[in-house]
């Protein structure tokens, strides 16, 4: 494999984490998804083939495995900052990116809500922000299970699990609403 494959280019990898066996895509431009685990290492693999067809596995450069690294240790519940992970969004609509560039800046251990998110955005429709966080390529490094419902609803999540997922990824973190109780304390 290239050191720098090209833009257009983009390969993958699986990798054991402590919620199961993830998969990251990149491209010469940045992460162009991420794919939190399925059933089996097997379905993991077939997900990310359909996600992004022509797609070839390799072995990570090393900035790839930096991220890998950092994913796996947020994982753990080690506070790790994703939000300067470079991302390929070529074809990813322009209020989906605004979505995300908020979510990035929630920390780990912290949420906000979809209408906190509308409101920051001057969208006047908070499940917009649920659509385009439904939507989220780039799941735990744009961290669209630290976006909840009002009232301290857990709200939706698409990844393989659904709730479950999205509440054990919020454990894992410890979160919590700003000078709060703990999210679970809500739920």
């Amino acid at each position: 494999m290239q050191d720098h494959p090209s833009d257009r280019e983009a390969f993958y990898t699986l990798f054991d984490t402590p919620i199961g066996v993830c998969g990251l895509a990149w491209n010469g431009r940045g992460v162009v998804g991420l794919q939190l685990p399925e059933d089996n290492a097997s379905k993991t693999r077939s997900r990310i083939a359909k996600r992004f067809p022509g797609i070839s596995e390799a072995s990570p450069p090393a900035d790839i495995q930096q991220i890998i690294a950092d994913v796996i240790a947020l994982l753990k519940g080690e506070a790790r900052d994703l939000s300067n992970v470079p991302l390929d969004m070529e074809g990813v609509p322009e209020l989906h990116r605004r979505v995300y560039e908020v979510a990035l800046s929630i920390p780990p251990g912290r949420v906000l809500t979809y209408g906190e998110i509308a409101s920051r955005l001057g969208v006047g429709n908070a499940r917009l922000i649920g659509q385009a966080l439904g939507k989220n390529p780039f799941a735990v490094i744009v961290p669209c299970h630290r976006v909840v419902a009002a009232g301290g609803k857990l709200g939706g999540f698409s990844a393989n699990g659904g709730s479950m997922t999205k509440r054990r990824l919020l454990a894992i973190e410890g979160a919590r609403r700003d000078e709060g109780p703990t999210l679970f304390d809500l739920i």
